[in-house]
């Protein structure tokens, strides 16, 4: 038989609209897929809920290549190392993977790259994980976008989705099969405690993935742009954790919104969505570990406050403000949290709090099934003022007027905070406002089974814009 080749999964745990895998095939050589489990120094480790999302999505492809008679190799390490002496040790004739763009990637990648040709193997790098390349597009004067809305309108000028190609019904497998460690021995799922019981409604892997696809093209995309907002509803899309783990590809999701039967201001809205996701990878491409760096540097002298009470209340849920503990609580429960409410959670801790949004974003990356880098760095500083396109300084969510806008019955809130359950709508997003009978009617004693507020909206609102005054002059 000709040299294997080595198929390296990484961010694109699926079979179908694979340009890697479709390239290994293509060379009619046997092909050895491998996962390897990086516990690089350089390179951040995934959080504790998206392990959990990574168990299962390897599980799965591990059995669809088992119906192909092939088989997922599994290794544990420092990935480069790892695959270099992998293809070493296999007489492999080339590396194929799909690129993805966290911080320190490519350069390892291109490092890899070196170390195989050395070695006289081919390393082959495909873009697999995004619409476009994140060095596209550029500004006419061919630097790279940091506001996204000439960003989009320039990219939605090069994206142009080929067919999405089906899984191969088969793989050319070698002779021989290099050792393989077990997915139960990496412990990805969590013990003593099992906190992942409530994320049962989440099927990870392909199959799931394009489930979840069919489902919201046929029941939610047609009333998108209104329902995405609104937290009690089955309004977005829940395809977050899909698309980062690669189980389906965004030119697949792209392309099943433009063949919708939805009106096109539905399906822009949602290719926006895309859009920003692309923006995120480009922003995170640009060599800088934006889970550390401030995008805006001027952002340095920021007055932050060490408050640890204050952090722990907004982790547990335990604010006193409905919208913002419903959304913490929801995020426990489940590993996701509705955008809408993401982005009010979020300005609460950095900007009614005062806590550096580094915090938020360490506990994003670790409870988030759908923790992307580069999406939860892009979310994190927008809201705090000092990202690309950030929002203005003085946008302060008020998450009393957010909660009645976006949950006006309060379904929401008393999905995940019980003991507000039987508080009138007109007081449920502000339980301290109402008169001391209707509280005790309904069961719910502030300061015993739900917290005072932990700071006044109107305070903290002052105290941020004073905050952020030291820098007006200096922040763009």
């Amino acid at each position: 038989m000709s040299r294997p080749v080595i198929l390296w999964f990484r961010r694109d745990l699926r079979l179908a609209d694979n340009p890697a895998l479709a390239a290994a095939i293509a060379t009619g050589s046997p092909v050895i897929p491998v996962y390897v489990l990086d516990i690089s120094p350089d390179i951040r480790a995934p959080g504790a809920a998206s392990l959990w999302w990574l168990n299962r999505s390897l599980a799965e492809l591990a059995a669809q290549l088992s119906d192909l008679g092939s088989r997922l190799i599994l290794r544990q390490g420092q990935a480069a190392l790892e695959m270099e002496t992998l293809a070493a040790e296999l007489g492999a004739q080339a590396v194929l993977w799909n690129a993805h763009y966290d911080p320190g990637v490519a350069e390892r990648d291109a490092d890899l790259a070196q170390a195989l040709k050395a070695q006289g193997i081919e390393p082959r790098r495909f873009n697999g994980a995004h619409l476009l390349p994140p060095d596209l597009p550029k500004t006419k004067a061919g630097a790279p976008f940091s506001v996204f809305t000439p960003y989009w309108n320039a990219a939605q000028t090069l994206i142009a989705p080929t067919q999405v190609s089906a899984a191969p019904r088969e793989l050319p497998v070698p002779l021989t099969w290099p050792y393989s460690e077990r997915l139960g021995d990496w412990r990805l799922h969590p013990r003593a405690p099992d906190w992942s019981t409530g994320f049962s409604d989440w099927i990870p892997g392909e199959a799931g993935a394009q489930a979840r696809l069919s489902a919201f093209i046929d029941q939610g995309l047609a009333t998108y742009a209104a329902d995405r907002d609104m937290p009690a509803a089955a309004g977005t899309s829940r395809l977050s954790p899909h698309l980062h783990y690669g189980e389906i590809s965004p030119k697949a999701c792209w392309r099943a919104a433009q063949a919708s039967s939805a009106a096109q201001t539905q399906v822009q809205k949602f290719q926006a969505e895309l859009g920003w996701r692309e923006f995120c990878a480009a922003l995170s491409s640009r060599g800088r570990d934006l889970a550390v760096d401030n995008f805006n540097p001027q952002f340095n002298a920021f007055p932050w406050r060490d408050d640890p009470e204050a952090l722990e209340a907004w982790r547990g849920g335990r604010t006193g403000y409905p919208l913002v503990d419903a959304g913490m609580r929801q995020l426990w429960a489940t590993g996701w949290m509705h955008n809408r409410v993401r982005m009010v959670a979020a300005s609460f801790l950095v900007k009614h709090l005062l806590v550096d949004w580094r915090h938020g974003e360490a506990w994003f990356w670790d409870t988030l099934v759908d923790a992307d880098h580069a999406s939860n760095t892009g979310g994190w500083q927008w809201v705090a003022g000092s990202g690309a396109d950030a929002a203005p300084y003085f946008r302060i969510f008020n998450p009393v007027a957010q909660g009645e806008k976006f949950d006006p019955d309060g379904d929401f809130v008393r999905r995940w905070v019980p003991e507000l359950a039987l508080l009138p709508t007109s007081h449920i997003h502000a339980p301290w406002t109402a008169p001391p009978a209707i509280l005790s009617r309904a069961g719910v004693a502030l300061g015993g089974n739900y917290p005072h507020p932990i700071v006044d909206h109107n305070q903290a609102r002052q105290r941020a814009l004073a905050a952020y005054a030291t820098m007006r002059d200096r922040v763009v």
